[in-house]
């Protein structure tokens, strides 16, 4: 392999992924090289003139053929930003999406000190709430061993790990005590809308987290049926949804008795996140 400068190693690494069909190659090329250069990927126009070294072309080379077949930017490199903060990815965990910075920042509109989030994959949603708020505690939970540990990496990493307890469970199942708020992200997405989702989610990331197998509402179901046993008396419940589940996750809540039933939207004006409070 000739000698490329940056620039031109990135212009033909967007090549190859734009014919991949990769949505913003040029983007992903960008930070694939600033994580195969071990420079900040704002610095990567200041290196563009100069010339990349052999074993900087080497791994970029590779991370440009696994992102060509999909692979996420986020499991390239390891991380993805949330909330302001990196969180530590593997593919064992959902990649955070800007979406759920709403469940954030409903929760943190919120007076809490003790949180339980059901189905914690990267620990996003626990340790951003911990880390906004010195004084609270929480429980993070999720059927997937390997999620746990990812979870617990990032509480430590962002310094909570001593408020933070992650714990292997089947939704309520090692659940105890009771909490001033309950979160979660469930997976929502309909068994026959797999087909649908890019490549980056059906292949890449974990199914359990994506999807229910069943009609992407039974998650739902099983929260409105049991949280209220695990709230304080004025605890509240927040449920991330997909944006076309509003009504029908509303009603669930509704049709198992509980409070006040809101629903609110993202910043780009779709439904997600319900909420509901525990009955008088």
């Amino acid at each position: 392999m000739s000698p490329q400068t940056a620039a031109q190693a990135m212009a033909a690494a967007a090549g190859r992924l734009r014919a991949a069909g990769v949505p913003d190659p040029a983007r992903d090329a960008r930070l694939l090289l600033a994580h195969a250069a071990s420079v900040d990927a704002a610095r990567v126009t200041l290196i563009a003139p100069e010339e990349i070294a052999p074993e900087v072309a080497e791994r970029f080379d590779q991370l440009i053929a696994l992102r060509a077949v999909r692979v996420p930017v986020s499991q390239l490199i390891g991380r993805r930003a949330f909330y302001g903060r990196d969180f530590a990815i593997s593919r064992d965990v959902l990649d955070p999406r800007p979406e759920t910075e709403t469940l954030i920042d409903l929760a943190l509109g919120e007076d809490f000190t003790r949180i339980l989030d059901l189905g914690t994959g990267s620990g996003c949603i626990l340790v951003t709430l911990l880390a906004e708020r010195a004084a609270a505690t929480g429980l993070g939970v999720d059927l997937s061993e390997a999620a746990c540990l990812q979870a617990s990496a990032n509480a430590v990493q962002h310094g909570v790990a001593d408020r933070a307890d992650m714990r292997q469970s089947d939704w309520f199942s090692a659940v105890e005590g009771r909490f001033d708020l309950i979160l979660s992200n469930p997976p929502y997405l309909a068994a026959e809308e797999m087909a649908d989702v890019s490549p980056e989610l059906r292949q890449h990331e974990p199914e359990m987290a994506l999807t229910d197998g069943q009609d992407g509402l039974s998650i739902y179901r099983i929260i409105a049926a049991e949280a209220q046993g695990y709230l304080t008396a004025q605890g509240r419940v927040m449920v991330e949804i997909g944006w076309q589940q509003g009504e029908a996750v509303q009603e669930i809540f509704a049709a198992a008795g509980w409070g006040r039933v809101t629903l609110a939207h993202d910043l780009d004006g779709r439904p997600r996140v319900v909420s509901a409070d525990k009955p008088a």
